[in-house]
């Protein structure tokens, strides 16, 4: 099989998952190599790649991750049918962690409102939630919230936090439920939803 080698490290999101995309766009059958230096990366470049039908593994050393991946007759993807039409295709798009101009009103607000979920039919559940700036602090610290967060993760919710926003308040390691999130998935998801409700 071909061998690509795509050095991604010290690229900001959603860099590496473009250059991965492209990578992979360019070949019907081979393995990419894709080298990154932080967690963001390698987790968005993983999902992407897994999201295509690709088969991956990861090594890391010296703080870079190399990220196999291989596409072609080898490679299957599993879809859980049952997930996929239970839930509708809504996005909720989490953009601070307060809802209106007064901030504690606004917090406990933006708690009510999360939770509510929970009281939804399963086919009125949004597919994905999204959390931006300030909203990241919600999945990393919020304690009560984050069960309620992964309640709605079992119920086939997809939760999803901002890579970028993460390192920028310098709390990755605190995520708490969900995954990391990307530009790229965050715009794609936003285009193909049937609809957007914007919280915050």
């Amino acid at each position: 099989m071909a061998e690509k080698i795509v050095d991604a490290k010290g690229l900001a999101c959603p860099q590496p998952v473009i250059m991965t995309k492209n990578a992979l766009s360019e070949i019907e059958e081979g393995i990419i190599k894709v080298l990154v230096d932080s967690i963001a990366s390698r987790e968005n470049v993983k999902r992407f790649a897994e999201s295509q039908g690709c088969t991956v593994e990861i090594k890391e050393k010296d703080g870079v991750f190399e990220i196999e991946i291989v596409k072609g007759y080898q490679c299957g993807v599993v879809y859980n049918d049952e997930t996929e039409e239970s839930v509708s295709n809504k996005v909720v798009f989490v953009s601070s962690d307060a809802i209106g101009p007064d901030y504690e009103l606004g917090k406990e607000l933006m708690k009510g409102f999360l939770k509510t979920f929970l009281d939804l039919d399963k086919k009125d559940l949004p597919k994905k939630m999204i959390f931006v700036n300030k909203g990241v602090h919600i999945t990393c610290f919020w304690e009560e919230t984050i069960e309620h967060l992964k309640e709605l993760e079992k119920r086939g919710v997809e939760i999803y936090s901002c890579g970028a926003c993460l390192n920028y308040f310098k709390i990755t390691d605190e995520l708490k439920v969900g995954q990391i999130g990307n530009a790229f998935d965050s715009v794609q998801s936003l285009m193909q939803g049937e609809s957007v409700i914007n919280l915050g």
